[in-house]
C-alpha cells in the first residue's frame, strides 16, 4: 500500500492519489485521529483523498507531510457495526439476478450473508459507498437512470452497494428497501451509516414502510424576539440565509455551503458591528422588501441596488429617503425596506446588526440549496429573528464595493491555477481554455456557473480516453463534461464528482465568479499560485523588493 503522488487543486485543496482503496482507507483514519495542521475537510474515494485546508501555505505543508506518512492500515473494526432491516422487493432484483447468474433467493443471501464496510460518503448527505467482501454481486448501473429513486431504497453497482437516504434521481440496480432513517438531524450524529462502519443488510420478513424525505427547516416560527424581528414582506426572486458555512462534514456527503460571495458578505456583517459568522441574507438580483419590529441597524453590500426605506404610515417626522449601498443605516420600528435592482452584480447581501438568529443545523445557519440542509428558502410572511447584542459592536464607516469590473470590452477576468486534471486536456487544452472568451449560462445557480461558447470559442476536447472514478472537488473547481463546457462549482457543489477538473478559480476570485450574471463575458487568466501567494504576502506586510 502506498501513496502514488500529491496534486494541488486550486489554492486551497491537495488530491491524493493511493494505489488502492486500502490505502485510501488507511490514510483516512490516519488524518482522522491526527488532523495536520490546516486541514479543514478530508474526502475519500475509490483510489483518492482529497484534502480541503485554510490556505494555500497549509496545502504546500500538506503536500509535503502526507508523503512521508507511513500509512499501516485502517483498523479492520474500525466504526460501528450497523444492522440494517431490508424487504427484498427491489424492481431490479430479477435484472441483477440475470446478471450475476445466481437466483433471487441466491442475490438476497449474497447480499446479506456478508459484511459491508462503508469506505466513503458522498453524492448525498447520508448516502456510503459500501464495499463488500467479496464481488458476486458486481453489477453495472442501469443503462437509463431513473428520475426519482425513492427514500430507503437499497441498490447495487459496480462492487458498492448503497442505500438511498433521500428520494433522487439515480442508476444504481434496485434490490430493496429499508425503513432506517438513514440522514437525521435530530441525532448527534445525524448518518446512520459512516465511513470505516460495517454494515449487516437483515432480510424483514414484513411489509417495511419507507420513511419520509426530510425537508428543510422553515426560516422561523418563533415569536418576536425582544431585540426585534424583520418580516419578509417579499422576497424577490430568491433570499437565503447563509453565513460561512459548515466544512468539516463532506465525508458525510454535506457541502459546506455558506454565502456565495463571502467577501461581500463579510463586509456588509462588518459594516454593522457583526463578526463575520454572523448569519445574513443572501437575495438574488437586489430585489426584497423588508420591514423592521424594533429599531435595527442594516447594511447593504454586492450587487448594486436601489436601497428605499418607507416610514410607517401615520409617522410625520420621517419621509422616505434613497440610501447608499456599503453604508450602515437606521430601518426603525414600523420602518420597511425595498431594494431594487441597478443592474451591477448578482448577489446582495443585507446584514442586520445582532445578526439573523434562526437555528443552526451542523453549526452553520447557511441554506444549502441542493442538498436541503439548512433554513428554507425564504417566503412572504417569514419572520427573522435578530440576535442579541453582546459586548461591543462598533458599526463601521463606508466602504467602497467588492464587485468586480470589466475590462473595456464587458469582460471579467477570472485568476486560476492549473489542475488537478489538467493532464487530461494538456498544454493546449490549458490554452485553449485561457485564450478564449466564455459566456455565463442562464442555467447557472449556488451549485455551478454553467459555461457557455463566447463568440468564436469552441468546447474543450480530452487527450485521454476512459472515465475518471469519482473523486473530491472543491468551491472553485472547473469541471468538465464530456460536453467540453466547464462548470465553475460555488458553494452549493457537490462535494464529489466524476468529471476531470482541468483548472481551479483561486480563493481570492471566487466572490467574483459568483457575481457574474448570465451573458456575463469570462477570460481565464493561469497564474502560478506559488509565485502569487509570495506577492501577495509580500504586499500585505509592506516588503519590497530591491
Amino acid at each position: 500500500m502506498s501513496i502514488i503522488s500529491t496534486r494541488f487543486a486550486g489554492t486551497r485543496s491537495v488530491l491524493v492519489e493511493l494505489s488502492d482503496l486500502d490505502s485510501v482507507l488507511a490514510l483516512g483514519a490516519l488524518l482522522e485521529a491526527s488532523p495536520l495542521p490546516g486541514q479543514v475537510d478530508v474526502l475519500a474515494a475509490a483510489s483518492t483523498l482529497f484534502i480541503k485546508t485554510d490556505g494555500w501555505a497549509s496545502a504546500q505543508k500538506i503536500a509535503a507531510a502526507v508523503l512521508a506518512l507511513e500509512l499501516g492500515s485502517a483498523p479492520a473494526d474500525a466504526g460501528s457495526l450497523v444492522e440494517v432491516p431490508v424487504h427484498y422487493d427491489g424492481e431490479d432484483l430479477a435484472e441483477v439476478a440475470r446478471l450475476t447468474g445466481l437466483s433471487v433467493e441466491g442475490v438476497v443471501n449474497a447480499h446479506s450473508q456478508q459484511t459491508w464496510r462503508a469506505a466513503f460518503g458522498g453524492f448525498a448527505p447520508g448516502f456510503a459507498y459500501l464495499l463488500g467482501e467479496n464481488q458476486i454481486l458486481n453489477v453495472p448501473r442501469r443503462d437509463t437512470p431513473r428520475k426519482v429513486v425513492p427514500s430507503g431504497a437499497v441498490a447495487l453497482a459496480g462492487d458498492y452497494s448503497a442505500v438511498y437516504p433521500r428520494q433522487s434521481p439515480g442508476g444504481w440496480q434496485l434490490i430493496g428497501h429499508t425503513d432506517a432513517l438513514l440522514w437525521d438531524l435530530e441525532r448527534k450524529n445525524p448518518a446512520l451509516i459512516r465511513p470505516q462502519d460495517r454494515v449487516r443488510f437483515i432480510p424483514s420478513r414484513t411489509s417495511l414502510q419507507v420513511a419520509p424525505a426530510q425537508s428543510a427547516v422553515p426560516a422561523s416560527t418563533a415569536p418576536a424576539a425582544a431585540h426585534g424581528t424583520l418580516l419578509v414582506v417579499d422576497p424577490g426572486l430568491q433570499s437565503l440565509i447563509q453565513d460561512l458555512g459548515r466544512p468539516g462534514y463532506g465525508n458525510l456527503g454535506v457541502s459546506a455551503a455558506g454565502s456565495a460571495d463571502i467577501g461581500a458578505a463579510s463586509q456588509a456583517n462588518r459594516l454593522v458591528g457583526n463578526k463575520s459568522t454572523s448569519a445574513l441574507i443572501e437575495n438574488l438580483m437586489g430585489s426584497i422588501t423588508l420591514q423592521a419590529t424594533g429599531d435595527q441597524v442594516l447594511a447593504v453590500a454586492g450587487a448594486e441596488a436601489e436601497i428605499l426605506i418607507v416610514p410607517v404610515e401615520d409617522d410625520e417626522f420621517h419621509e422616505e429617503r434613497l440610501l447608499p449601498m456599503n453604508t450602515p443605516f437606521a430601518l426603525l420600528d414600523g420602518e420597511t425596506l425595498t431594494l431594487t435592482p441597478l443592474g451591477e452584480g448578482l448577489r446582495s447581501y443585507i446584514a442586520v446588526r445582532g445578526g439573523i438568529d434562526v437555528a443552526p443545523v451542523l453549526g452553520s445557519r447557511s441554506t444549502d440549496s441542493m442538498s436541503g440542509i439548512g433554513p428554507a428558502p425564504l417566503t412572504r410572511g417569514s419572520l427573522l429573528p435578530v440576535g442579541a447584542v453582546h459586548g461591543a459592536h462598533v458599526v463601521g464607516n463606508p466602504e467602497p464595493s467588492t464587485l468586480p469590473v470589466p475590462d473595456e470590452d464587458g469582460v471579467y477576468t477570472l485568476r486560476i491555477s492549473a489542475g488537478p486534471r489538467d493532464d487530461w486536456f494538456g498544454d493546449a487544452g490549458l490554452a485553449q481554455l485561457t485564450g478564449q472568451v466564455w459566456k455565463v449560462s442562464a442555467e447557472s445557480n449556488r451549485v455551478g456557473v454553467r459555461l457557455a461558447l463566447g463568440e468564436g470559442a469552441t468546447p474543450l476536447a480530452r487527450i485521454r480516453s476512459g472515465e475518471l472514478a469519482s473523486e473530491g472537488v472543491a468551491m472553485g473547481a472547473l469541471q468538465v463534461p464530456p460536453s467540453g463546457l466547464p462548470v465553475l462549482f460555488l458553494a452549493d457543489h457537490p462535494v464529489t464528482g466524476g468529471y476531470p477538473v482541468i483548472a481551479g478559480v483561486i480563493a481570492e476570485d471566487l466572490g467574483a465568479a459568483a457575481q457574474l450574471p448570465p451573458g456575463a463575458g469570462i477570460r481565464f487568466e493561469l497564474i502560478d499560485p506559488h509565485a502569487h501567494h509570495v506577492s501577495h504576502a509580500a504586499r500585505a506586510t509592506g516588503s519590497r523588493t530591491l
